[in-house]
């Protein structure tokens, strides 16, 4: 199980939210719960954090058994407008504590998030924040908040998947000791699952060509947090650690990687979402 910086130990899968809202949402993050994934992600653009909340207050699983990830959209950037992001998240969420609270995206041309970093280091401080990460930064913007702040990102979010394995980025996360966490892990519509190393492993260890994506990430500490509404699959997606990949099986999944395997073009350079 991957430890972020501050002690806090997350599971080695997570269940993503988006694009799921209302009582689709709240009925698929339950049936998560009762499958047995404890990591819930949720962002303000997904609309949905009042959804997860009520599946939250509903769940028998207790409270302090499930971390609940949720994100500052690029509108709510800077100091104060963030510090007020978190008070509507958590109502809507309807905690007094949010788990591990995450930057969406950093937005380079509006230029606040490292305002935004220290203001969620004050709400760490101030113990409303268990962790606090961001979603889609670049070795430069997590040096750039580290060194404003005096913290580090315990947790960076970002788009990773066999056709974007974002080597360069995981060393960097490895030597500063941040928890990378991967969207899309599955690759979505893109034929991550049809590609030859990956139905040669689904064979070979009698498990599906999804189960080969997942625990090819959990092996090179990327942690992977799939979305499903459909509860078969969420127990597909769950059950990967009862086979181990080969170190080449892991290396051809790997070398899929391609310089254009971005999904849609999601550049944190470039791409900014308010």
């Amino acid at each position: 199980m991957p430890a972020l910086s501050d002690g806090t130990v997350l599971p080695d899968i997570g269940f993503g939210t988006y694009p799921l809202r209302g009582d689709e949402a709240t009925r698929a993050v339950l049936s998560a719960l009762d499958t047995g994934y404890r990591l819930i992600d949720s962002a303000v653009n997904y609309r949905n954090e009042d959804a997860v909340g009520r599946a939250i207050a509903r769940s028998d699983v207790p409270r302090d058994e499930i971390i609940v990830a949720t994100k500052i959209p690029g509108r709510d950037h800077g100091f104060d407008s963030a510090l007020a992001s978190f008070d509507r998240s958590a109502a809507a969420l309807g905690l007094e504590t949010i788990d591990l609270y995450l930057i969406h995206w950093p937005n380079p041309s509006v230029d606040k998030y490292v305002d935004t970093w220290r203001a969620m280091v004050r709400l760490q401080e101030e113990g409303r924040v268990r962790s606090i990460g961001v979603s889609n930064f670049t070795a430069e913007y997590l040096i750039r908040v580290a060194d404003a702040s005096g913290v580090m990102p315990a947790l960076n979010q970002v788009e990773l998947h066999p056709f974007f394995p974002q080597e360069k980025l995981r060393a960097f996360h490895a030597e500063h000791g941040i928890v990378t966490e991967a969207w899309s892990p599955l690759g979505k519509a893109a034929p991550v699952k049809e590609s030859k190393p990956v139905t040669s492993a689904a064979e070979a260890h009698a498990v599906t060509a999804a189960q080969v994506v997942l625990r090819w990430h959990q092996q090179i500490s990327s942690l992977p947090i799939p979305k499903s509404g459909d509860p078969g699959r969420q127990r597909e997606n769950f059950q990967v650690s009862g086979f181990t990949l080969t170190d080449d099986e892991v290396a051809a999944i790997t070398a899929l990687g391609r310089p254009d395997g971005r999904l849609f073009g999601g550049d944190p350079e470039t791409h900014e979402e308010m």
